[in-house]
């Protein structure tokens, strides 16, 4: 008798003939509500499946579960915290494929780039893993009859909030050093893109992650999202989103006075000089905008061109731009897919309209391929100014605005000039003006001569309305942990006498 094994995409939808529940205390349970939501394919935006529709009442649930694991989780050690995630990141590994295969299908980001997905992730959990048995360091800080040491401590049960592009990837980012650092944690996803949310916690589970210590809810940011910011037993929230959605969050965390964590939008200008190497400059500045469909906070959306040189890049990226391929995203040829949700491709459509009224030419796309689903021609505009709302604000699809530059001040005058100070792209060969310029952008991270390339250890954040604090090595343990500072007296030192009989002061 021959056993056919179903196709990860026949195997994904057969998984979604059910809908997708929460993780709750080691458990599997539905909407206390009874309620599910609908999410979409963006390939042709039928339902894909349904999930359980969380409300304040899950929240509380899975909230009171990570308040109860905390404790034992806490008081494990770091070697043991260290072997349950290297466990986690082999089962990555094991499903690598099927993980990739439901992200691109859940999200329309192409196969190609979803394939590092699972890999991008098991390689967080490793690392992070590797500094749990250390998480608790601090400094030692001695001084004249006292030694001061510092040590950390995980802040608590925590919440996670996870956008939808690119979800297994960043889950893993934020989730990772949370365990490690010894926190439990309640994770809510994007209601766009659920499906690998649920991957991951059958993952953690499997790996023998201790029930309550991660908890899965899911729900729609104004229910589920706003009940996990403003329970009083989650002591940090770390997002990732709208600066807008950002704000709200820290409003609804203040009253329990909870730490936020926020990684925000971005407008992220690539600077390129006349003695750049230009052929490395065109390839890195089309693939941080037309990778991953422009959907990511680090994307080179602002193209600013020094003027000598700007004619004659502008003519090669329009040619290369004109040659992206569009199509399905599990056609491993296509390296521009769907845009995740109507709504989303309703939103980077209304800027080919406010393009054309500000005065912009659209050099390249600016209209949606066919009729089905949410496809959009990858575009180019030029003929931009800075104070065009296409050079200000985040569009986030594959959408790129060139603006000519003429000297040093006015490139840095021209890419500070946003609200947003996430990343930065630098192209030239002069070493001084490479780091002067660097020095000068308000922006919490930047690249010469490269695209985004992450090394684990470094801070990952930005400036202005890219959000508060830093991710990355032992920056996300200063917001996962509390630091404390126990002071010993070694000399007898003595504290002054007050209301001593017979003294005087």
């Amino acid at each position: 008798m021959t056993v056919t094994t179903p196709s990860p995409v026949d195997a994904l939808h057969e998984r979604l003939r059910a809908p997708l529940p929460h993780f709750i205390g080691g458990e599997w349970v539905p909407a206390q509500s009874g309620d599910t939501f609908e999410f979409h394919a963006p390939a042709d935006n039928r339902v894909l499946g349904r999930a359980a529709s969380g409300d304040a009442r899950d929240i509380d649930r899975a909230a009171q579960a990570a308040h109860a694991a905390f404790p034992a989780w806490k008081a494990l050690s770091g070697k043991k915290r260290r072997a349950l995630l290297y466990r986690v990141a082999d089962l990555i590994e094991a499903r690598a494929h099927d993980i990739a295969v439901a992200e691109s299908t859940d999200t329309g980001q192409p196969i190609r780039f979803m394939k590092s997905a699972a890999v991008r992730a098991a390689e967080n959990f490793r690392f992070f893993a590797d500094r749990a048995e250390g998480a608790q360091d601090g400094l030692s800080l001695p001084t004249d009859g006292f030694l001061n040491y510092t040590v950390r401590q995980p802040i608590g049960p925590v919440g996670v909030i996870t956008p939808w592009n690119t979800p297994f990837m960043l889950s893993s980012w934020k989730i990772a050093p949370a365990l490690a650092a010894g926190c439990t944690v309640v994770h809510k996803p994007a209601e766009w893109s659920p499906v690998t949310a649920t991957i991951l916690a059958e993952i953690m589970h499997e790996a023998g992650i201790p029930a309550g210590v991660v908890n899965l809810v899911h729900g729609f940011g104004e229910t589920a999202g706003k009940a996990l910011t403003e329970h009083p037993l989650i002591k940090a929230v770390a997002f990732i989103g709208e600066s807008r959605t950002g704000s709200l969050i820290q409003k609804q965390g203040a009253d329990t006075l909870k730490r936020v964590h926020l990684e925000l939008g971005g407008k992220n200008p690539v600077v390129v000089f006349d003695d750049a190497d230009l052929d490395r400059a065109l390839d890195a500045a089309i693939f941080m905008i037309y990778s991953l469909n422009g959907q990511r906070c680090t994307s080179s959306s602002r193209l600013l061109v020094q003027r000598g040189v700007h004619d004659g890049f502008v003519e090669r990226l329009a040619e290369r731009v004109a040659n992206i391929r569009v199509g399905d995203p599990l056609d491993p040829a296509t390296e521009v897919g769907p845009l995740i949700h109507p709504r989303q491709f309703e939103k980077v459509c209304s800027y080919f309209d406010a393009a054309r009224a500000d005065g912009a030419t659209i050099r390249v796309g600016g209209e949606r391929i066919g009729e089905t689903g949410n496809y959009v021609r990858p575009t180019l505009f030029t003929d931009a100014r800075n104070d065009m709302r296409i050079a200000q604000e985040e569009i986030f699809g594959p959408v790129l605005t060139v603006i000519p530059f003429d000297t040093d001040e006015d490139a840095l005058r021209l890419a500070n000039d946003v609200q947003y100070g996430l990343a930065a792209y630098l192209w030239t060969n002069d070493l001084t003006r490479a780091h002067t310029f660097a020095h000068g952008l308000d922006s919490g991270m930047i690249w010469v001569n490269s695209e985004n390339v992450r090394h684990l250890p470094t801070p990952f954040g930005g400036m202005k309305a890219s959000g508060i604090g830093r991710d990355g090595g032992d920056y996300s343990f200063d917001f996962y942990m509390e630091t404390k500072n126990v002071a010993i007296n070694l000399n007898g030192h003595r504290a002054q006498q007050l209301g001593m009989p017979g003294k005087e002061n």
